[in-house]
């Protein structure tokens, strides 16, 4: 398994309600691509005080493999979203960290 991890750095300017709609398309790519498991959205809640630095949101979508993360990421809607991610990202790209993990079976 592949675990996709996102995290942002949102401009504060980005409403909740905003937010919410990128993690509804995320979480919507579900329906209709093959071998996309899971998708996990939510706030940092580590009690480590300022450990996040400044990514207090994202999100994680798990995969069955290598390739079904490969087709997500090659996805035209994926991709119109993660253009909309950056542009509500403080400094863009500066403002997003993704992290992909191999989960052992």
């Amino acid at each position: 398994m592949i675990r996709h991890c996102v995290f942002i750095h949102f401009k504060p300017s980005v409403t909740e309600h905003e937010k919410a709609g990128l993690y509804a398309e995320i979480a919507g790519l579900k329906s209709r691509m093959p071998g996309l498991v899971g998708v996990h959205v939510g706030r940092n809640v580590s009690p480590e005080t300022g450990m996040d630095k400044g990514y207090s949101e994202g999100f994680m979508v798990d995969f069955d493999g290598p390739a079904a993360r490969d087709a997500y990421l090659a996805d035209s809607e994926h991709r119109l979203t993660g253009d909309r991610i950056v542009a509500a990202a403080e400094g863009g790209l500066r403002g997003i960290i993704v992290y992909d993990l191999e989960i052992p079976d």
